[in-house]
């Protein structure tokens, strides 16, 4: 299997906890081909959709350690075709570049991509949580999503909690995340201008959202590989930050699934399958669905250690990968047979 992972800069990588150097450790691990690049050198070459490559050399024996996987791995450039990739596996950080879904959709039909686009087009920001709520479900804390300082403002007014959650729509890791309070009116105004409006004169969506009892004391991150759960972990916000995110300075705990978490997987694993999710990250705080996260989720390298798996979360991954290889390539020469068959009659 060749594999193409979308991502980050190799030298942005987290040696000691990147999920994405997780999952190509063990594709190398397994012999697959296994080559990087970032949305910005995706080009298209004579009508080919190709990328200027960075590509690990096969290794005789994978290190064992993550962090002397990442500084024994020898790397070349490569400008390679997309379509002659098995699987595209998307990993870059938000916001989603369009114009970078637009270079893979000329590709789509010949390689399996994780995410779908068409997932990621509807799912790359917050709103997409929206979409799990509904007059008859109580699994998302009630959401405001606006540009209008005024809007939000009467909301907060009006909202029978003394505490709300402000965030950027497509902001992410933690960043500008902020708990607000009714008691502090008067900073609310100057707060909205600031991430509402952009410095080149446009205004950006924020989201507002019920602030849930409990969220003091840290969210549940559940990964979902197929519409369901393989791995979770409680992050716990640390002394000085509201935030449980890592990247914000939170800390990681071991979790076992409630029965109401379990409940919310079960619920929404069916449309993450059908919009073509198949490897997402959910924040959960009190039952409640906060967010979903479908262009890199993280927490991988930290389930593991908090858990010490057997099958670590990593291998269930490629394994999916393998399995929809084989099932794209009997797909193939199923309908090769078909039509020699019709050819020859």
């Amino acid at each position: 299997m060749n594999i193409c992972f979308i991502m980050y800069p190799w030298d942005k990588i987290d040696a000691d906890n990147d999920t994405s150097l997780a999952l190509i450790k063990e594709c190398v691990k397994r012999k697959h081909g296994v080559a990087m690049c970032t949305p910005a050198n995706l080009t298209i070459r004579n009508s080919v959709t190709t990328a200027n490559c960075t590509v690990i050399n096969r290794m005789e024996k994978t290190p064992s350690s993550l962090k002397s996987f990442y500084n024994k791995a020898d790397l070349r450039e490569e400008m390679l075709p997309l379509a002659g990739f098995d699987v595209i596996f998307f990993r870059a950080n938000p916001p989603l570049d369009p114009i970078m879904l637009n270079f893979l959709d000329s590709v789509k039909d010949d390689v399996f991509i994780m995410n779908s686009l068409q997932g990621m087009r509807e799912a790359n920001n917050k709103l997409y949580t929206a979409a799990f709520g509904d007059a008859h479900s109580n699994i998302i804390p009630a959401t405001h999503v606006s540009k209008s300082k005024n809007y939000l403002i009467k909301q907060i007014k009006e909202s029978k909690a003394d505490k709300m959650i402000l965030k950027p729509l497509n902001g992410y890791g933690g960043s500008g995340v902020i708990l607000i309070e009714k008691s502090a009116m008067s900073n609310i105004n100057s707060l909205l201008d600031f991430y509402i409006t952009s410095g080149d004169g446009s205004s950006n969506y924020v989201i507002l959202q019920d602030y849930i009892e409990g969220a003091d004391e840290g969210d549940v991150r559940i990964l979902l590989l197929n519409g369901e759960p393989v791995g979770a972990m409680k992050r716990v916000p640390g002394k000085e930050d509201h935030r449980s995110n890592v990247s914000a300075g939170g800390s990681v705990q071991r979790h076992t699934l409630t029965k109401a978490e379990k409940a919310l997987c079960k619920q929404i694993g069916p449309k993450l399958v059908n919009d073509g999710l198949y490897f997402v990250g959910i924040d959960v705080i009190g039952g409640k669905l906060v967010e979903v996260n479908v262009m890199s989720p993280g927490g991988i390298t930290y389930i593991n250690k908090v858990y010490k798996l057997k099958t670590k979360v990593e291998e269930k991954v490629v394994d999916f990968l393998e399995m929809k290889v084989v099932d794209k390539l009997q797909a193939f020469d199923r309908r090769t047979r078909l039509r020699k068959a019709v050819q020859d009659a």
